[in-house]
């Protein structure tokens, strides 16, 4: 079987990550959702709160088949841990190139039995990032196209914004 880790921060999911998530789980027999946990960057959810994002979204697309877990720590550990064959990653521009070249080159030198595979995401979401979504939210923006209903509740909740349909949380 063969099983694939697709890593990220999530925060929150986007319709360019569920393109990715969709076309992997088309490549491989498994396929693992990873939420990272990282202490360098300060995500607007937990990470509680962004794996249950991932599943309330999957769950809104219909997308069936797909494991979520959080992790912390070295991804390529996380990778063995699991017994993944491939960790997926979606590119948008030439400058996540750069940088996820630069990963999975360090990845390949901790374990040469782990490929990276990379997916290049839909055009209509090669703009899109969880930090834009956030920002046109917060000003009160329609985010409507870039991310699921659930999604788009949780924003609002968290910026106390009337969400989809015009009601705050009390």
């Amino acid at each position: 079987m063969r099983v694939a880790l697709y890593p990220g921060s999530f925060d929150p999911i986007t319709y360019g990550h569920l393109d990715i998530l969709k076309r992997a789980k088309r490549l491989f027999d498994k396929l693992i959702v990873a939420v990272v946990e990282n202490p360098r960057k300060a995500p607007l959810f937990t990470a509680t709160e962004r794996r249950w994002l991932v599943e309330q979204a999957l769950a809104e697309e219909g997308i069936t088949g797909v494991e979520v877990i959080t992790y912390s720590g070295l991804l390529i550990e996380c990778a063995k841990e699991l017994g993944v064959a491939a960790v997926v990653r979606g590119l948008r521009a030439t400058s996540d190139f750069d940088y996820e070249f630069q990963l999975a080159l360090t990845n390949r030198d901790l374990d040469s039995d782990i490929e990276s595979v990379f997916l290049m995401t839909a055009g209509q979401y090669s703009f899109l990032s969880s930090s834009i979504v956030k920002e046109v939210k917060q000003y009160g923006g329609d985010v409507s196209k870039f991310v699921p209903t659930c999604v788009e509740r949780a924003l609002a909740e968290k910026f106390g914004q009337p969400g989809p349909g015009g009601k705050t949380k009390k």
